[in-house]
């Protein structure tokens, strides 16, 4: 079995639109998990109105995580589980913060094993990130209101 083959590898994969402090909690908590995390950022294929191209959050996400090398980031293309495959992943990462976001990312879950076999790590929410959320960051930028407590600080 090549080393590849043999590590434990985890996608933690969205939009990322952008990168809070919570996707930043979830990372740090994954990563004791795993012997590489590779963190997807969904392609330009998807697009919501004013969306950074990939290669701008990709950029901003690596910058955060250029001291940790066991973790990559990368763009992804189609679904969550074709890319888990083809980084020899057998675990996506998910986060959630609400009985919502548990009952989606749980459907998402039973789909993509029913498909693959790969298994979703649900990591739940720190409290004091429960109520950020990317859509939030976005809102308060567009009114001028300083996001600075929710986004990561760079390690």
């Amino acid at each position: 079995m090549s080393k590849e083959n043999s590590m434990r590898t985890g996608v933690f994969v969205g939009s990322f639109n952008p990168f809070t402090a919570g996707h930043d909690s979830i990372v740090s908590r994954a990563l004791p998990l795993f012997d590489r995390l590779v963190i997807g950022v969904v392609g330009d294929q998807v697009h919501k109105p004013d969306m950074p191209s990939a290669e701008e959050r990709i950029k901003a996400i690596a910058d955060l995580y250029c001291n940790e090398p066991r973790i990559e980031v990368k763009p992804y293309y189609g679904l969550a589980v074709d890319f888990a495959r083809a980084e020899n992943a057998h675990f996506i990462v998910k986060g959630v913060r609400s009985v919502k976001d548990f009952e989606y990312e749980r459907e998402q879950a039973d789909i993509n094993r029913q498909l693959s076999g790969i298994e979703t790590i649900l990591l739940y929410s720190e409290p004091q990130y429960s109520s950020i959320s990317s859509t939030m960051v976005r809102e308060l930028q567009h009114f001028g209101v300083d996001v600075s407590a929710y986004l990561p600080k760079k390690k």
